[in-house]
């Protein structure tokens, strides 16, 4: 069984850090080594992350009476620096989108239900909810979503500031106009926990997880795409063919993109794939003032987008907040800025829980995420002018919690030519040729 185990280390150690697993999850080890790369397979997917494994488990458990040949190469093979594993591992409904909100309700659903689909893996997953802030500019935005998410199968209730202080005495509600709290269907679990189980069942069906680096394509006489090549550890280069291609690269998805020509040719080959490497913070914090919030307090977002909730049993927060676009840091390295906190993140915590005035970091780190520069919306389906690549990227911070939605959503495209169970077509790769934006007003 796999079970959470934080330790505080430094964020180069984190990944192998933070998580424990036993050797029922095969792939912590594996994952170093990888399969032998072979020449060609049926479905090449790029990037091993939540999206890439959770695509190969779908494919696999979908055709599994069928002989798919289904290939996995991931860049990193130690996951050290996989937006995946370094994110808050966060589920919630409390979204404007309905796609969105669909999808993370099937993601809840198959978390909470997760040794149905992956055996004994525990995501540890905790269900204590989200609590999403608002001034009296923002009511009426949040009051709309509420509404519609409830419409659609979440629950939340819509909480003034008295009813606010009564069930959060912890909260100093001044400015707060109105919040919108999770009763079910919401929380956060163990994000390392859910890509070994992708990968461990897409493994066990016949999957195969190789290491490298996509470094170019080659074309049939027709002009599609036939074939990736793949820079391996050793040095050198080589070619595999395919019949179809999954781009799931994470933050570097749009990079890898620019090698098959998408945003430097004619015609629909003009429209690029917005989605580029963005760093978050996240602080590790401590603090001994009194009236502090709970073990079971909900992962609470301010007005202006700082978050924090409860980390294990002892006493722990975790909390960060998304740069203003003036403010994006430099991407060339995961080094965290501690005087991010103190002058952006701190004050506001502070503000709000007046507990959090004596906060201490007591560790951090900085991951990536896939920030779709267009509309920050996931890319989903396939491409216009390759009818044989298929795009699962650009979710720009809220992708963990929809990995198992929308690798079932690339399963059914591939195997079946539609979207079957939730209808994903109005996130495709076309709006981006319409310019027709998909925006998302509770991105985190």
């Amino acid at each position: 069984m796999l079970r959470l185990g934080r330790v505080l280390r430094s964020a180069a150690a984190l990944p192998q850090a933070r998580f424990q697993s036993s050797s029922k999850i095969d792939g912590a080890a594996a994952s170093v080594l990888g399969d032998p790369l072979p020449e060609r397979c049926d479905v090449l997917i790029i990037g091993g992350g939540g999206m890439g494994a959770s695509s190969a488990y779908w494919l696999k458990r979908r055709a599994e009476q069928k002989k798919l040949n289904v290939l996995v190469v991931e860049r990193d093979a130690s996951y050290a620096t996989a937006s995946t594993v370094l994110s808050v591992g966060g589920v919630r409904q409390q979204f404007s989108l309905a796609e969105n909100i669909q999808m993370s309700l099937f993601g809840h659903n198959f978390i909470s239900s997760c040794r149905t689909h992956l055996g004994d893996v525990d995501l540890n997953f905790r269900p204590h909810g989200y609590l999403v802030l608002a001034s009296e500019k923002g009511a009426e935005t949040l009051t709309r979503n509420s509404k519609l998410q409830n419409e659609l199968g979440a629950r939340n209730e819509l909480l003034g500031a008295e009813a606010l202080r009564r069930r959060f005495p912890w909260m100093c509600t001044e400015d707060v106009e109105l919040g919108c709290y999770g009763i079910d269907k919401e929380g956060w679990f163990d994000p390392w926990a859910l890509l070994m189980g992708f990968k461990k069942q897409a493994r066990s069906l016949g999957a195969q997880f190789a290491n490298g680096e996509i470094v170019g394509f080659e074309w049939n006489p027709a002009g599609a795409l036939s074939a990736a090549v793949v820079g391996s550890a050793d040095g050198k280069r080589r070619t595999v063919q395919f019949d179809t291609c999954v781009l799931a690269a994470g933050p570097w998805s749009g990079q890898v993109a620019r090698l098959a020509k998408i945003g430097m040719g004619g015609d629909l080959l003009r429209v690029a794939l917005p989605v580029e490497p963005r760093k978050r913070y996240v602080y590790v914090v401590n603090t001994q003032g009194k009236n502090c919030p709970g073990v079971e307090t909900p992962l609470t977002i301010d007005p202006d987008g700082s978050y924090f909730r409860p980390d294990g049993l002892g006493g722990n927060f975790l909390c960060g907040r998304s740069p203003a676009d003036d403010e994006e840091p430099n991407c060339d390295t995961l080094d965290v800025d501690h005087g991010y906190f103190e002058s952006n993140v701190w004050p506001t915590l502070a503000s709000r829980v007046p507990a959090f005035e004596s906060l201490k970091v007591q560790s951090s780190w900085a991951g990536y995420y896939e920030h779709n520069t267009f509309d920050a919306n996931g890319i989903i389906g396939r491409h216009p002018h390759y009818g044989n690549l298929y795009i699962a990227t650009g979710f720009s911070g809220h992708g963990i919690q929809q990995t198992p939605a929308v690798g079932r959503a690339i399963a059914e495209l591939i195997l079946d030519g539609k979207y079957g169970a939730l209808d994903l077509s109005r996130l495709g790769f076309e709006r981006l040729v319409a310019q027709q934006r998909m925006l998302e007003v509770n991105i985190v």
